[in-house]
């Protein structure tokens, strides 16, 4: 069973029109209640894989009943600790004429250090029982910023694979921590870390950093242009087909989802590489968020090409003579 944890839920209120005039009255949009936030969507695209996968994450107020009825209703098996704050929200205006989803975000949700404490005592039970967890998305407030690297020492204790994918001041402390597997938006890790990312070196020597930690394997992905990985110490690179981008959001936790299906299949990292990414482009294309079908994928897959730079693995034969 894969694990997804989501430290900051959301609650997606959207509005869905033929065309949006911005300088006019819009009415009669379709509306549309959403589960949000990056290990929920982890876990709605496992889903979509057919893997067994279980979310946990932090409720509160009526967004957060809401989005209980919302998870109920998409299929998606979760646990969660309450807060007395209210579960955050955004409200979302798709344009389907102009292929335009505009987003505005509300207010993170403020997590006490009792709340956190007892997230922290549950998920020590989860990590326990789980095949692989995912640790997805941002870090809503100070008492919550602890919580990833401790679930992935926790892993590392009982011998469970860790995927991070999170950004923030944070992120220093998760890399620390030495995940197995790491995923980030390279945007997301200038920011975070302070760094550039800007050359090819520079993303190899960070790759090589980050090897330096103890992660395994570490995917740096860009939007449209090339992705960059690791397995161990071999480097490779993506180019991603050209392709019409309706909305990007959720690309990155299709990515995700896809190097958990790879691990939990006990795929090839070259699958991995492919599965990721040809689930990554799929999402792009459309503005509904990681519910891409395996078959659909697997047509983009075709279109990927990858190529190793830097030191090469030796493939040895071992066909029985």
């Amino acid at each position: 069973m894969i694990l997804t944890v989501t430290l900051n839920p959301l609650l997606e209120r959207r509005l869905i029109f033929n065309r949006i005039n911005f300088e006019n009255e819009n009415r009669n949009g379709k509306r549309e209640l959403k589960a949000g936030g990056k290990g929920i969507n982890v876990s709605r695209q496992l889903t979509y894989l057919n893997t067994d996968n279980f979310a946990f994450t932090f409720l509160g107020g009526s967004n957060g009943k809401v989005l209980k009825d919302v998870l109920n209703s998409e299929g998606i098996k979760f646990s969660s600790v309450r807060t007395k704050e209210e579960t955050r929200e955004a409200f979302i205006a798709v344009d389907e004429s102009k292929k335009k989803v505009s987003t505005f975000f509300g207010l993170n949700s403020r997590i006490t250090a009792l709340e956190a404490e007892e997230f922290k005592n549950k998920l020590e039970k989860m990590i326990e029982n789980c095949e692989i967890v995912v640790f997805a998305g941002s870090s809503p407030s100070e008492e919550t910023s602890s919580i990833i690297p401790y679930g992935i020492e926790l892993a590392n204790k009982y011998d469970k694979i860790s995927i991070c994918d999170t950004y923030g001041v944070h992120l220093v402390n998760c890399i620390e921590s030495s995940p197995t597997i790491l995923h980030n938006n390279i945007p997301e890790i200038e920011k975070s870390l302070n760094i550039s990312l800007k050359e090819e070196k520079d993303k190899l020597e960070f790759l090589d950093y980050l090897h330096s930690k103890n992660i395994k394997q570490s995917f740096l992905t860009d939007g449209e242009r090339n992705t960059y990985a690791s397995n161990f110490e071999y480097h490779y690179k993506v180019e991603n087909p050209v392709i019409e981008i309706y909305d990007s959001t959720g690309s990155g936790d299709c990515f995700v989802a896809g190097v958990a299906y790879s691990w939990h299949h006990n795929l090839t990292f070259e699958e991995c590489l492919l599965n990721a990414s040809s689930l990554g482009i799929c999402n792009a294309k459309r503005y509904e968020v990681c519910n891409v079908r395996l078959a659909e994928a697997e047509e983009v897959r075709l279109l990927l090409k990858i190529t190793s730079t830097g030191k090469k693995m030796k493939t040895i034969d071992v066909t029985p003579q």
